[in-house]
């Protein structure tokens, strides 16, 4: 017997019907395959090289075991206070609260948007008794026209009862993806908040620890205000002892006099920044401003030597370029989600259980039912809403990406500032010592030749007022340093790295 042409053999067909169950339960996902998206990245940083190191205040060539910032980056400092603020700020700040409850919210979105590519299973037992009108059951007589009498019919239906205990489960197969792009954009948005939830936590490190330099820098101003009021006191003294004995004149004592209260209500003036920052760190720790001090202690800290690394690394070290990614990452899972609706949607259910009128046979085997149907959906006519929607989101891409961008731009921004900041303090903050020296220089000749009757005292005013104005100056020109110093982390990112991010396995597991 001559075999048929063009017939499939059956272990063929047996195949093909096996490859189409195993597509209809795996699925295929539709949409975009994700790619991190370029940014420009610098190959080096410009504002402090290492052929600046020797001219820049405190920095050296890093070591291996410096090449990189740790967790607690404000033990760089080796400031025993400000180690303990920050210790306060991780526990007791409300924002960090804040935001980790958000992290925590999108956690929770992840594991409810993983559940619908499980069936749902239901029950619903119920007991009923039911017992019909009498009126229903029927009454009455009936007549018979041949004259043999009369009759009746009733019907003498009593309760009936109805017991039943059904399961009912329902599924739609992720065949086309949708579910797991719900899924895929879920987790990658619960890590852009788990990377806000650290940058608000880095952002308020770097806040208290900004605070707590300028505190410290104005108990450095009110110590030297004090000193030369002091010495302003000296000179006032001497003026008035000189005028009663004849030797002075009393226009100097007026001089003397308004110097010394002038720079009186600079030092009083001086109580209202630090009470300021002492109460911004009171809320940054999360405690009530009135009840919360810091003991006056002069600004001595010298800025440390900070491990820059190499540019490509930022993009790993902040967690807000971190946080675009990872919108970048959602906005694509999200066309995936609006690609699923050109496909049909599939629902499998099924039912099954126990039904009986008596309780003695509720679960009786004669008393089992079952029932087991499928169902598809797909939109014929929906005026191009579909389409719209998939060009709504691949836009939402492209503003993701443009927001990502723009997020390493500022970042290598922020960075070049705080170093070129630091890097230009340190000439200024030397050149502004030797302006101090030669100050004091000055005051010491302009007092020699006053007191040797040679020029008037207004000369010492003016050669202690410039001096008093340049040790400010060098106060202030280090409170900047600090400031930058702690700037400069927080633009590097502090000790952080995109490796803390949570999985997504991690996101679904029972424990935090």
């Amino acid at each position: 017997m001559k075999r048929e042409k063009n017939k499939v053999p059956f272990h063929r067909t047996a195949a093909h019907v096996l490859a189409l169950g195993a597509c209809l339960l795996t699925g295929c996902t539709v949409g975009p395959k994700y790619h991190t998206p370029t940014a420009a990245t610098p190959a080096a940083y410009k504002e402090l090289t290492p052929a600046d190191y020797k001219n820049t205040d405190g920095w050296k060539v890093a070591q291996p075991s410096d090449a990189a910032l740790r967790g607690k980056w404000w033990e760089i400092f080796n400031d025993g206070q400000l180690n303990a603020l920050e210790e306060k700020v991780n526990v007791s700040n409300q924002n960090i609260a804040s935001a980790a409850a958000s992290f925590f919210a999108a956690r929770a979105l992840v594991k409810e948007a993983r559940a619908q590519l499980f069936p749902t299973v239901s029950t619903a037992p119920s007991i009923t008794a039911a017992r019909p009108s009498a009126n229903l059951r029927g009454g009455g007589s009936s007549t018979s026209g041949s004259g043999s009498g009369t009759g009746s019919t009733s019907s003498a239906a009593g309760t009936t009862g109805d017991f039943t205990f059904p399961f009912d489960a329902t599924w739609q197969p992720d065949l086309f993806g949708r579910i797991r792009n719900t899924v895929k954009a879920a987790s990658t948005g619960a890590q852009a908040s788990a990377a806000d939830l650290e940058n608000t936590r880095l952002t308020l490190q770097a806040d208290l620890a900004i605070d707590y330099f300028q505190l410290r820098g104005q108990d450095a101003l009110k110590q030297l205000l004090d000193s030369t009021v002091a010495a302003y006191q000296q000179s006032l003294d001497l003026n008035k002892a000189l005028y009663e004995t004849g030797i002075g004149a009393e226009e100097a004592v007026a001089q003397a006099e308004t110097q010394l209260e002038a720079t009186k209500a600079q030092a009083d003036a001086l109580g209202i920044q630090r009470a300021q920052y002492e109460h911004a760190i009171a809320t940054l720790t999360g405690q009530p401003a009135s009840t919360f001090s810091i003991p006056v202690e002069p600004l001595n800290s010298n800025p440390p030597a900070i491990p820059i690394g190499v540019p490509s690394q930022l993009l790993e070290r902040r967690p807000d370029i971190a946080s675009a990614e990872r919108l970048v990452a959602q906005a694509n899972a999200q066309i995936g989600i609006a690609r699923a609706a050109y496909f049909p949607t599939v629902t499998l259910s099924a039912a099954a259980g126990f039904e009986s009128s008596s309780i003695a046979t509720w679960f009786a085997w004669p008393s089992r039912f079952f029932s087991v149907g499928s169902a598809a959906q797909e939109v014929i006519f929906e005026g191009g809403l579909r389409r719209a929607t998939v060009e709504q989101f691949k836009a939402q891409y492209d503003e993701t990406v443009a927001n990502y961008r723009q997020a390493v731009l500022t970042a290598f921004q922020q960075v070049e500032d705080n170093l070129a900041s630091l890097r230009i303090l340190s000439v200024e903050i030397q050149d502004q010592d030797m302006a101090v020296t030669s100050a004091q220089r000055s005051l010491v000749l302009a007092q020699d030749r006053y007191q040797l009757g040679i020029d008037p005292f207004l000369n010492v005013i003016t050669a202690q007022t410039t001096l008093l104005s340049n040790q400010q100056t060098a106060v202030n020109l280090r409170i900047q340093q600090m400031t930058a110093s702690s700037g400069l982390i927080e633009a590097l990112g502090g000790g952080w790295d995109t490796s803390q991010l949570p999985s997504p396995s991690q996101l679904i597991s029972k424990t935090p």
